[in-house]
């Protein structure tokens, strides 16, 4: 099997149409359909349905599909790594993030990584599930998020559980007390970030639905700050993590919760089963000396 054969297939995946894929790819279509069909024997399963209006990819062809987007990834990955290490003569580490985490420690830790003139930090703002694909593509070495997500490629470690505090519009009747969940839940709610889960904006809300809460939400937002734009815009309020506090926000103030015991994990994912190096190491030690100190009380 060779490289070409899985970019074929993916075009084709993608396109579900020989002709276009062909095109896409600047070849014939004869040489395409047999390369297809040499790796579905090659494979011993047939990847795709031929059905009269173009094909339709069966169970083991969308198995197939998502472990070759990985490799392909995989090898651009260290293509582009190979390249930039060759040019600058330093080892890459790439760290993916969730913005909410990047008020912490998190910085302290990349400024200590810093340090090591050997080292070039590449960081990534994704989702916690868009950082298990990367890490499985090797886009990313480690990567830190709020959502559980179970992979068999993936290991997830809690790091800590972070208080959740409540953002609200500056002079808001909200702000004289530390507020209830009921209270909240009658009064406009922002939610970040949209799109599909699991993310941070289904957490806050089963914290509702838990509690037979109804929430009012009249936005979704993709990210942090826009929420907290909306907050100052006095257009509702939104949940957010304790560390958040530290980014001052003009028309927002901050307030814990009445109810006890509300809060949100802090988790580093790594690849599973991946011996670790020098790099991942040293991340490691530094990581564990800020977690200590956060659970020590020697960091707010």
């Amino acid at each position: 099997m060779e490289l070409r054969h899985l970019r074929y297939f993916v075009a084709v995946a993608e396109e579900l149409n020989l002709t276009r894929a062909a095109e896409k790819l600047f070849i014939a279509q004869p040489p395409l359909t047999r390369a297809i069909k040499q790796l579905e024997e090659e494979v011993g399963v047939a990847l795709f349905i031929r059905k009269p209006r173009g094909l339709v990819l069966t169970t083991g062809g969308e198995y197939f599909l998502e472990q070759a987007r990985q490799i392909l990834d995989k090898i651009a990955a260290t293509v582009s790594d190979t390249r930039r290490i060759a040019q600058h003569r330093k080892t890459v580490f790439s760290i993916g993030f969730v913005p909410s985490v990047f008020y912490g420690q998190l910085p302290l830790m990349v400024r200590r990584l810093r340090r090591n003139k050997n080292l070039e930090i590449i960081l990534h703002e994704l989702k916690t599930r868009e950082q298990v694909d990367a890490l499985k593509a090797g886009k990313i070495d480690i990567g830190f998020g709020r959502v559980r997500i179970e992979d068999p490629d993936v290991d997830q470690e809690l790091l800590f559980d972070e208080p959740i505090i409540a953002a609200i519009p500056a002079g808001n009747p909200l702000t004289r007390h530390p507020p209830s969940m009921k209270e909240l839940s009658e009064w406009p709610m922002i939610t970040f970030p949209s799109g599909p889960g699991p993310n941070f904006a289904d957490l806050t809300q089963g914290l509702f639905h838990r509690r037979g809460l109804r929430v009012n939400v009249m936005q979704q937002v993709n990210d942090l700050q826009t929420a907290l734009s909306l907050v100052a815009s006095d257009m509702g309020f939104t949940l957010v993590p304790e560390q958040v506090r530290r980014l001052n926000r003009e028309g927002v103030d901050y307030m814990p919760l009445e109810d006890d015991n509300i809060s949100v994990p802090v988790i580093a994912s790594r690849r599973r089963g991946e011996n670790p190096n020098a790099v991942m190491r040293l991340a490691n030690t530094i990581l564990d000396e800020l977690v200590e100190n956060r659970l020590t009380g020697r960091y707010p």
